[in-house]
């Protein structure tokens, strides 16, 4: 790597680490707002609420890290184009590929930050946040380490999965009792989702019943239950694509599968996850046609907005494609990649037709 090498390559980095210091700075702000009307329930303070937003920054980090290389690619390079530094470069004898050779050197090390953050700080403390805050806003809460919440109906104990146990991800147990001590049967649901007000839809429930002297089993579809437990309590077994990692979700479907469960959404999520990491790479280097281009001469606040407004378009349609691609029962892996290998192919094309 030789002096422009370096040079390309610490300004892409430090345009986005300045682009990324204000997204995450108005996406903090935005949680931490939604977070007012929560604020006074239970045990549920503002000091909690700036903390649960602390903690998941790195996961909107994750999310917005694609839309921060592209505005940090289009204005570190937007400068030098707009100083002529690329155009001497160019005039120079350096082509436009070997311009972009320390661009995606950098868009490769931005991949790999977000696949760390994706990987071991986003999901952790994401979950760790989400478990705090339900346990803070109800008081009968109680937790067994990091794997299982528990709380108490009446006659009925009810314990959600919040992590991965064996490889059995969220579920629900119902310990229904008879009087103080004497247990009367155990339900374990694979799913569970809102019926009605205070009815819950319980999905792949197996039961076991104790007699007096005898112990009967059976597992049925559905079922429901009546209980006035919050939902926000139940939501812990709720498994979120979002707050698992490629691990994580690659277990999650091996499970689903092996229970004859809709594994669709959770593949969407897989290969989504895995082409979202590549396409930082590709936004890096889609900033290469714009600066040489339409873009040279213009100011900070021009290529802002152009960045800002291709983030978006590309994040729009990543969800659009991935709803849709679930609805009509698409290949998982071709609604994943579809978007980034539509935008791959167009920067390809783009950087070519570059003078």
């Amino acid at each position: 790597m030789n002096v422009l090498d370096r040079y390309l390559y610490r300004t892409v980095l430090a345009y986005t680490a300045m682009a990324m210091a204000v997204l995450l700075t108005l996406g903090g702000l935005f949680l931490f707002i939604t977070q007012q009307g929560d604020i006074g329930v239970g045990s549920y303070s503002a000091g909690d609420a700036f903390l649960f937003t602390m903690l998941n920054l790195p996961q909107q980090a994750f999310e917005l890290l694609p839309i921060g290389a592209l505005i940090g690619a289009l204005m570190g390079l937007g400068n030098l184009a707009a100083g002529s530094e690329l155009v001497v470069t160019r005039a120079s004898g350096v082509s436009v590929w070997r311009i972009a050779w320390p661009v995606g050197l950098a868009g490769l090390t931005l991949a790999l930050i977000m696949y760390g953050i994706g990987e071991y700080a986003a999901p952790p403390l994401a979950q760790f946040a989400k478990r705090e805050k339900t346990t803070d806003k109800l008081a009968d809460v109680s937790f067994a380490g990091s794997s299982s919440a528990w709380v108490k109906d009446g006659n009925l104990i009810l314990r959600v999965q919040t992590g991965e146990v064996d490889r059995a991800f969220g579920g629900v147990s119902l310990f229904q009792l008879d009087g103080p001590t004497k247990l009367r049967s155990i339900q374990r649901a694979e799913r569970i989702s809102v019926a009605d007000p205070g009815r819950w839809r319980l999905h792949k429930v197996a039961t076991s019943r104790f007699g007096n002297e005898h112990i009967t089993s059976d597992v049925v579809d559905e079922t429901t239950m009546q209980s006035t437990v919050n939902p926000e309590f139940l939501g812990l077994a709720a498994t979120d694509p979002q707050l698992l990692t490629l691990h994580g979700l690659a277990s999650y479907i091996d499970h689903l599968r092996r229970n004859s469960l809709d594994t669709a959404s959770y593949e969407i999520g897989y290969w989504a996850r895995i082409a979202r990491i590549f396409a930082v790479i590709i936004v890096a280097l889609l900033a290469l046609p714009f600066v040489f281009g339409p873009l040279r001469t213009t100011g900070a606040g021009t290529r802002t907005v152009i960045g800002v407004m291709l983030g978006v378009v590309f994040f729009l349609i990543n969800r659009t494609i991935e709803s849709g691609g679930q609805l009509f029962g698409l290949n998982p892996a071709l609604v994943g990649w579809l978007p980034t290998g539509v935008i791959a192919l167009c920067t390809l094309a783009a950087i070519s037709r570059t003078r």
